[in-house]
């Protein structure tokens, strides 16, 4: 298992107050900055806006930055590389990301180390404080910037979590965000409990009601800011009582939904205001982003009130064929000859730690019901996966290795700056994708090329904000604030 890197200097000093009214990215030149040998203290600013809003004939994208949770993303053994758990690696990616006038900042989380044959897989990077709690610090330290947590609905209660969100809301001036996950197994659920472990369809029924839930709860109290009993009773919950805070400046925070299936996409069409998904061609994102916004009629909403953002890589080059060459290098030292044969076990379910790595693929078809790998779960039909792994390997002459490098790629920008701002916004313009979540392969510096050579070139396209021109994460998006719910004694009133 990797042992995370001490910080270089003790954490930054968050600022007496954050300023809300400012209408371009912050300033924070005047807080003290940890600065490691390896980078530089300040990133340079991007040039000087000319607009405030995207103009011309591109469909304006939205951006996002990931902080991944437990992972074999991340490339720990760069010399470049930080802490998952120092203060000061939440604060340096996330100032970066409202440099360059990102969305939001986005904790994935993970409730339980992935097992290999009965032992801890020592090939994932590691160790993450909890999401909401490190969203609550970043407040202190930026403005603009939307802050999203993943929070499990599975092992979670309405009533405290609801809390929770609605207080990062007040105290970030309207930035949050959830994003609504499942426990798919009892690797996960025996961290909290024995037994009693929901199906599919039931964890998607749960958190379903796990959001009415909350909203129900964010909704209660009066127009004129008078708390109201509420009461919410389904099949997994029935409550009553009165909440404790005061609707917060979005109304709703913000939530967010990752999924791929059948149920997870009714589930985003229904409930979710962004969705957070992966697809690897244009062709695929364009079929997934018409499948989702075509259901949307069904739950009486419109395209506009669902942002599809998949997740990418991206690399960043001073020519196509140097990112191409950088991003060959990258894939090789996340997807090492023991992460392959790991991928490939997830596939075919059985034990592969005899095969050669740089030889073919298993000739034999998956175990369907195995757990040879626990703590991540197979994506769809096993033998589906493990014929369209096959007909990679025979097209393009792969070896195992080679193989699980291609197939677990997510979609990915690798060229110049200009080639990377090209092909982001005809992926939008092309209705594959509202914008991108990016997932960078180094913590904390794995956006600074991005931000200082991308992002300018989208602005002078046209396809992306060059200010700020809200306070709330809402507003980033051009999602509408939920209406204050008022009942006939209000309006009596």
């Amino acid at each position: 298992m990797s042992h995370q890197r001490p910080p270089h200097q003790p954490r930054s000093t968050p600022p007496d107050h954050v300023q809300k009214t400012r209408s371009t990215p912050p300033d924070h030149s005047h807080e003290p900055r940890p600065t490691p040998p390896h980078r530089s203290p300040r990133p340079r600013p991007l040039p000087s806006p000319h607009r405030s809003q995207p103009s011309g004939t591109h469909r304006p994208l939205h951006l996002a930055a990931h902080f991944p949770g437990v992972n074999s993303t991340t490339v720990w053994s760069d010399p470049r590389s930080g802490s998952q758990i120092a203060f000061d690696s939440f604060v340096h990616l996330a100032r970066t990301a409202e440099r360059g006038l990102f969305d939001f900042f986005f904790l994935a989380e993970g409730l339980r180390l992935r097992e290999h044959k009965g032992r801890i897989h020592d090939l994932d990077v590691v160790g993450r404080p909890e999401s909401l709690a490190v969203l609550n610090a970043v407040a202190a330290v930026t403005e603009r910037l939307g802050l999203a947590a993943t929070v499990n609905s599975t092992f979670n209660e309405p009533y405290e979590l609801a809390r929770r969100l609605a207080s990062l809301d007040h105290l970030s001036g309207g930035r949050a965000a959830w994003n609504v996950v499942t426990s798919s197994d009892a690797f996960t659920g025996e961290n909290f409990r024995r037994g009693g472990y929901l199906d599919r369809a039931e964890r998607y029924t749960r958190a379903a009601e796990f959001v009415a839930t909350a909203r129900e709860l964010w909704d209660s109290w009066s127009p004129d800011g008078a708390p109201r009993p509420f009461a919410y009773h389904g099949r997994h919950f029935s409550i009553e009582g009165e909440f404790t805070l005061p609707r917060s400046p979005q109304g709703h925070p913000v939530v967010i939904q990752a999924g791929d299936s059948a149920e997870g996409r009714d589930f985003a069409a229904s409930t979710a205001d962004v969705i957070f998904t992966r697809h690897g061609t244009l062709v695929a994102g364009q079929e997934f982003y018409a499948d989702v916004k075509g259901r949307l009629p069904g739950y009486g909403r419109t395209a506009d009130d669902l942002k599809i953002m998949p997740g990418v890589t991206v690399v960043v080059g001073d020519s196509d064929a140097d990112a191409q060459e950088k991003a060959a290098e990258i894939r090789r030292l996340q997807v090492s000859p023991q992460n392959a044969l790991l991928a490939a076990e997830q596939v075919w379910g059985t034990d592969l730690s005899g095969f050669d790595p740089d030889g073919p693929l298993p000739a034999f078809d998956p175990v369907v019901d195995s757990d040879v790998v626990q703590g991540r779960v197979r994506q769809g039909d096993p033998r589906a996966l493990a014929e369209k792994w096959r007909a990679l390997a025979r097209t393009k002459n792969l070896s195992l290795r080679e193989t699980a490098i291609e197939a677990s790629g997510r979609q990915s920008f690798v060229g110049s700056a200009a080639t990377i701002a090209e092909a982001m916004s005809h992926f939008v313009d092309s209705r594959a994708a509202d914008g991108f979540i990016l997932v960078p392969h180094l913590t904390p510096g794995g956006l600074d090329e991005f931000v200082d050579q991308v992002v300018p070139l989208l602005q002078e396209r046209g396809a992306f904000r060059t200010a700020y021109t809200g306070p709330t994460l809402r507003d980033h998006l051009g999602l509408s604030h939920p209406a204050t719910r008022r009942t006939p004694k209000d309006a009596a009133a």
